[in-house]
């Protein structure tokens, strides 16, 4: 989560109370505002402690037409009211809630069945509060594997994690809070994600795994993982050096199976060792849930399992946080029941559908050049194409906010630091005739842009935030 700190000045300022907010005594509501940065003295009525937090969340951004996000912005009715049944259930104390540990045991067992583990019932896996944590507990397992095949040498020798530049943030947090030497493949030219030979060649005896990402954030792409792991088996067959992959699916990995069946990209693959992903992205669950899956209890080092009986029962975790709602995890479940595969089929294909359709309709305005097409996660990047100087993609996503639409542009990472984009990600509820909006409002605002005498943005690296 973020960091924040208190005001740099004390900070007065109270909350203003409309005086129909105090229920019984209106002048009340006037005269007891609430300070904002420090405990009120006393309690106020529960419509008026409401309405002051409700009136300024209103300036919060609409949801559903933040095209920054991957995160699910919308679920049914009755995934509401199961959330709500189930806010107050710790999913620590499985002693005490065991319908709720069985509905976890069971979206393990069929994520390690979609995934195509070689035995479904050996796979091992948990529910974490989202694929950031899910990514630290499968960087732990790699480390601990190596450094056990390494004790002669361990701790003398540091640790390395093969990937991509592009790769998701928590990954860059893995290796500063664990003390593991990230080594990044740049993107070059028109690639965009990691190249396999180029992971392979920077692999080593002290390198504890690659991670491969089905669904980069910064274009959609999905990386070759089997050719990644083709290159890291002809390492082997050269050198000796068996390196594990670990494939960080937090889009792909629950998009990838309904509409590309025959990519090879998850435990079919012997050198994959775990796989996590995001049930709040692509799995149609409001956050925060994911999911972290090994091939089976061998690629899991017992040691890191913590067994615990004081909630009662024998309890066997393996997480970083401790207590958190089983709300998220039964919504899994819901989800999975009530769609299926061919509901997830479904779901996936719309939203490709829309991103491919949309990709073309930007493509089709003239001023723009499309990185990608929304072909493989349904998220396409684009960026001005090289006749625009009246302005540049942040100017764009500055005007798209006018009209309530959340588009980040961004620059990305060596070696195309040279190379701003523009990113849709389209999600369940995001229409085809939401984005006929989208083009519409996108169109609306092109003949003032290009009056521009130069593009506005001083300083782009505060111009708009990238969300993941």
């Amino acid at each position: 989560m973020s960091l924040h700190k208190g005001p740099e000045v004390t900070d007065e300022r109270h909350l203003s109370v409309n005086p129909f907010y105090g229920e019984a005594n209106p002048v009340a509501g006037m005269t007891d505002a609430p300070p904002t940065h420090k405990l009120p003295d006393a309690p106020m009525s529960p419509a008026s402690a409401y309405q002051l937090v409700h009136d300024e969340l209103m300036l919060d951004g609409n949801s559903r037409l933040n095209l920054a996000t991957f995160v699910t912005t919308w679920m049914e009715p009755q995934a509401d009211v199961l959330m709500v049944e189930c806010r107050d259930k710790n999913m620590i104390d499985k002693d005490e809630y065991p319908r709720t540990a069985e509905l976890e045991r069971r979206c393990v067992a069929m994520l390690a069945d979609l995934w195509n583990a070689p035995d479904p019932s050996a796979a091992v896996g948990c529910s974490t509060t989202g694929s950031s944590e899910a990514c630290m507990l499968a960087g732990m397992a790699l480390k601990r594997r190596w450094a056990k095949r390494n004790a002669d040498r361990y701790p003398g020798a540091r640790p390395n994690l093969v990937m991509g530049v592009n790769v998701q943030v928590c990954w860059d947090k893995f290796c500063n809070f664990w003390e593991v030497e990230p080594r990044l493949v740049p993107m070059e030219g028109e690639r965009f994600h990691l190249d396999p030979q180029a992971a392979a060649e920077l692999c080593d005896e002290n390198t504890i795994g690659v991670v491969g990402i089905l669904g980069s954030t910064f274009d959609g792409s999905y990386e070759p993982i089997a050719d990644l792991c083709a290159a890291l088996d002809a390492l082997q067959q050269r050198t000796g050096l068996d390196v594990p992959v670990h494939v960080d699916g937090a889009s792909g990995a629950m998009v990838a199976p309904f509409l590309d069946e025959g990519l090879e990209w998850d435990f079919r693959l012997p050198r994959v060792a775990s796989i996590n992903t995001s049930g709040h992205k692509y799995g149609l669950v409001y956050p925060g849930v994911g999911w972290a899956l090994w091939r089976d209890a061998e690629a899991l080092p017992e040691e890191l399992v913590f067994r615990v009986n004081y909630l009662g029962g024998d309890m066997p975790t393996f997480a970083l946080n401790f207590s958190r709602p089983g709300a998220q995890v039964v919504a899994q479940y819901y989800s999975f029941l009530r769609l299926g595969r061919q509901g997830y089929r479904a779901v996936q294909q719309a939203a490709r559908d829309v991103a491919g359709k949309l990709a073309l309709a930007v493509d089709e305005l003239g001023d723009f050049r499309l990185l990608t097409r929304g072909d493989q996660l349904p998220v396409f990047a684009f960026t001005t194409g090289p006749d625009v100087t009246a302005y540049d993609v942040f100017d764009v996503s500055r005007r798209m906010r006018e009209s309530g639409w959340l588009v980040p542009a961004y620059t990305f990472p060596p070696n195309r630091q040279d190379l701003s984009v523009l990113r849709v990600v389209c999600r369940n509820g995001f229409s085809a005739d939401l984005a006929e909006l989208f083009v519409e409002d996108l169109t609306r605002c092109l003949p003032e842009l290009r009056r521009q005498p130069r593009p506005y943005t001083q300083d782009k690296g505060a111009a708009t935030g990238f969300h993941h």
